[in-house]
């Protein structure tokens, strides 16, 4: 496999708001992500923009422009319907949570310890859905395959 090109990884993914750019600023406070890139078009529309969280890399762009994307939409849009869930570990899952909840994120289920078992982890984990829809999952590994 060849190397991604610089700054990249190897996979990330796209998210679509009906108000991208107030997405991009909730985003980043309630869930630490940094504004790598932001590209405006008219009339404040993001066209294109890049959020970081260590590694990992989300674009967000507005659901906004049905003659060059007509099936990208903000579960906002579909009767809070996801087609995809995005999963994302951090370093303390408690503050990360209260962090999420006081910058107005929708708790769905709180965090919670699952035990795999010795062959494989332990991870604490909560789902939050933002503002538009989109439902996430936050984890903290606990404990790796093996380890006691």
């Amino acid at each position: 496999m060849n190397p991604t090109p610089p700054g990249w990884p190897r996979i990330s993914s796209s998210l679509y708001y009906v108000d991208a750019g107030a997405a991009i600023d909730w985003l980043s406070k309630a869930f630490g992500f940094e504004v790598q890139l932001k590209i405006e078009g008219e009339g404040g529309r993001i066209e294109h923009s890049e959020l970081r969280y260590g590694d990992g890399l989300v674009m967000v762009g507005s659901a906004d422009k049905p003659t060059q994307s007509p099936l990208r939409r903000s579960p906002k849009q579909i009767d809070n319907f996801n087609t995809q869930n995005m999963m994302v570990y951090v370093d303390d899952i408690e503050a990360h949570c209260k962090q999420a909840r006081q910058a107005g994120g929708t708790i769905l289920k709180e965090p919670t310890t699952t035990d795999y078992g010795d062959e494989y982890w332990t991870d604490r984990s909560y789902e939050v859905q933002d503002l538009e829809g989109h439902r996430w999952w936050f984890s903290q590994r606990l404990r790796n395959p093996g380890s006691k």
